[in-house]
């Protein structure tokens, strides 16, 4: 053919058509390669987005309604310490004060999106909903679980001046001491709705006898009124009394588990020293307010059980007397719910109550 001064055969013309074909093929394909990774690359991004990370002046925070210094302030700043690598930068907030309720009801209030979690405690969720009228959280409604950091068993100490001047060695001559003196023993514990006090009323309800509670903001305070003869003994949880136990500074009589404790074989349960039924431990955990998104509260205990289950975390709960129990949340749940039952019926049982 001969058209414009040019000359196209009928294979040129075919081969042409071919080879434009073939370019437009390519190019569809390239597009829709080039919008499927750009589609697989955005979506895992965005979920990351999702996933709490602190960063910069915005970090994680664990709020702990208690002082600093007690376990479960210790519990909350080595997990910061071991999550860095997963989470980022977590700092411990202290909020103490009204049992727990203070912390409880800051957090209640924050946003779900996983940067705020709280240490809970079985006096803030198993014990304070069934002693105190009012409350500024709802332990069912306000939060959900993450994961349980460790239980700790209470143990029942004196001084060895107050056991010398009374002569209290066991809880036989401690119940024997109250009957012969009823409302002289007082007994401190961390505040209104603690397992301390809790422990302290069932052994008065048990044994028909007088003692005083009074009550601290904190176990660290508690102890001391312990130490300096302010009070005269203590319903303490094992990792606050351990390092003053075994520099000779207190003197246990008694673990309130129903089975002894590892850091201290030598010493009975409550059960075992004449107090049938008692069985009070101290379990903490973590909890984010309720609003926060289930995928959210998954990607939290999974980086949070992983560092329970180092052997340097397993170490340092041990020295505070804890035993490391990471749980999924469902499990931990169960625990709660189970707790709150049981303590609703120790609570009326003691008639303690808190205005």
């Amino acid at each position: 053919h001969v058209r414009g001064g040019s000359i196209q055969t009928m294979e040129t013309t075919s081969y042409l058509r071919g080879e434009i074909n073939m370019i437009q093929r390519r190019t569809l394909i390239g597009a829709i390669g080039a919008v499927a990774l750009s589609s697989a690359s955005y979506f895992p991004m965005t979920a990351c987005a999702a996933m709490p990370r602190g960063e910069g002046s915005d970090p994680i925070r664990i709020v702990v309604p208690y002082p600093p210094g007690g376990p479960l302030d210790v519990s909350a700043r080595t997990i910061a310490e071991a999550v860095v690598d997963t989470l980022g930068n977590v700092i411990v907030d202290n909020r103490p004060g009204a049992g727990g309720g203070v912390g409880m009801g800051y957090v209640k209030r924050r946003p779900g999106d996983g940067r705020t979690l709280v240490v809970g405690a079985v006096a803030t969720h198993a014990i304070n909903p069934h002693l105190y009228k009012r409350l500024p959280y709802d332990a069912k409604k306000d939060f959900k679980a993450v994961t349980l950091i460790a239980h700790v068993p209470n143990v029942l100490v004196v001084t060895p001046e107050f056991s010398q001047k009374t002569g209290v060695k066991t809880v036989q001559n401690l119940v024997e001491y109250a009957k012969k003196n009823p409302g002289k023993l007082n007994y401190a514990s961390g505040g209104n709705g603690s397992a301390g006090h809790m422990a302290g009323e069932w052994l008065k309800q048990i044994k028909d006898i007088d003692m005083v509670h009074v009550p601290f903001a904190g176990a660290a305070a508690a102890q001391l009124s312990v130490l300096a003869g302010q009070t005269d003994l203590i319903f303490d949880n094992l990792a606050s009394a351990t390092a003053n136990i075994r520099a000779g500074k207190l003197l246990p009589l008694a673990v309130t588990t129903n089975v002894r404790a590892k850091a201290l074989p030598d010493v009975p349960t409550m059960q075992e020293a004449g107090v049938p039924d008692f069985d009070i431990s101290t379990w903490y955990g973590l909890f984010v307010p309720a609003s926060t998104p289930d995928d959210v509260v998954a990607h939290l205990n999974k980086a949070i059980t992983g560092a329970l289950r180092s052997a340097p975390v397993q170490e340092r709960l041990e020295k505070l007397g804890g035993v490391a129990s990471p749980t999924t949340p469902e499990e931990f749940q169960e625990l709660v719910t189970s707790e709150s039952e049981k303590y609703a019926r120790l609570v009326k049982l003691s008639g303690a109550r808190v205005d």
